[in-house]
């Protein structure tokens, strides 16, 4: 596997949680950014099925199969084995026994300031787990175990990457100079939303997945929330706002057309129908060289794993490192 500590801009770690399909937010929010660094930095691309526990440990059945689909999908989107790692996460317990390590670093008090975790306890109505509320502690110990110095995140990570400098910086200064103080680096691809124009979610029924097929992404696209407020074909309309647009913005490369389809639009000189049938032609033709890839890695799910059990046993010997490195330091060897 490729940890090439000779690419020049350092390490970076990143990763999803496998709750299913990946869909085209994914695409475009991360994958194509990722796969666009893997030249440039040492990465290691990690499968993060711990971190699944923290609100579906009730469905163990899944994890596996999600493993399989995540995997399938990063490949087809560009992600090379030849230029990155990848690792699957509870096959190597050292980022546990790290994050374990960590939490003796960090008070519950600031872990509970964490927005992500006041936000999912309210809209999914949770009893929280430890599990959970230590979610960025085992995060940190994932990005820190590899020394990496970039991560590339959404808007909504950046707490957790603070918290990640602070437990680092913490660290350094009780035990000595250990970790670097991890950097965000922000994708500037566009979040997309779902199909209804709330977020774009896989439980939510909301999303176009990698593995549809062009019929079912047709389908998706034609039944796409518009301006609500538009009756007929004739009725000006909002394109502000109107995620048709926003797809259209991403995914169609005739910026003139798109340009065209908007002023007509708000002159009530064109239909919903024309533009969203112009746009799954266009998302079609985004999509086809990866359904290609994936096609060929779906028949071969033996070879998809082989790739993450690889990268992982690449991986073990650096986090072991750094976990013997921090007992040693903490007084535990």
């Amino acid at each position: 596997m490729a940890a090439d500590s000779k690419k020049s801009k350092g390490i970076i770690l990143t990763g999803h949680r496998p709750t299913g399909p990946r869909h085209i937010g994914h695409l475009v929010g991360t994958l194509e950014n990722w796969a666009r660094l893997q030249d440039d930095y040492t990465c290691f691309f990690l499968i993060a099925d711990l971190h699944v526990l923290t609100t579906d440990h009730e469905h163990p059945d899944r994890i596996q199969e999600n493993i399989l689909s995540v995997m399938t999908d990063w490949l087809a989107a560009g992600l090379d084995p030849q230029l990155a790692t990848f690792v699957r996460q509870s096959a190597l317990m050292q980022h546990a026994q790290l994050a374990t390590l960590f939490g003796m670093l960090t008070t519950v008090a600031r872990l509970e300031r964490v927005p992500t975790y006041k936000e999912q306890v309210q809209q999914l109505k949770l009893n929280p787990s430890a599990g959970l509320l230590t979610y960025p502690v085992l995060q940190s110990a994932d990005i820190l175990i590899y020394k990496a110095n970039t991560v590339p995140v959404g808007e909504d990570q950046l707490p957790h990457i603070e918290l990640t400098r602070e437990i680092a910086r913490r660290f350094n200064t009780l035990y000595g100079e250990t970790f670097p103080e991890p950097e965000g680096l922000l994708s500037k691809s566009a979040r997309l939303p779902g199909t209804d124009n709330r977020t774009m979610h896989s439980s939510y029924g909301n999303s176009i997945r990698l593995m549809d097929s062009p019929e079912e992404t047709t389908k998706k696209v034609m039944s796409m929330y518009t301006d609500p407020n538009r009756i007929h074909a004739d009725d000006p309309g909002t394109v502000e706002g109107n995620p048709v647009f926003e797809y259209h913005d991403v995914f169609n490369p005739n910026k003139d057309e798109v340009e065209d389809f908007k002023t007509r639009y708000r002159a009530g000189k064109i239909g919903d129908v024309e533009v969203k049938r112009r746009l799954a032609e266009a998302l079609n033709q985004y999509l086809a060289p990866q359904r290609e890839r994936r096609a060929e890695y779906a028949q071969d799910p033996k070879k998809v794993l082989k790739v993450l059990d690889d990268g992982t046993e690449a991986a073990r010997p650096v986090v072991q490192a750094t976990l013997t490195e921090v007992q040693r330091k903490m007084g535990l060897l």
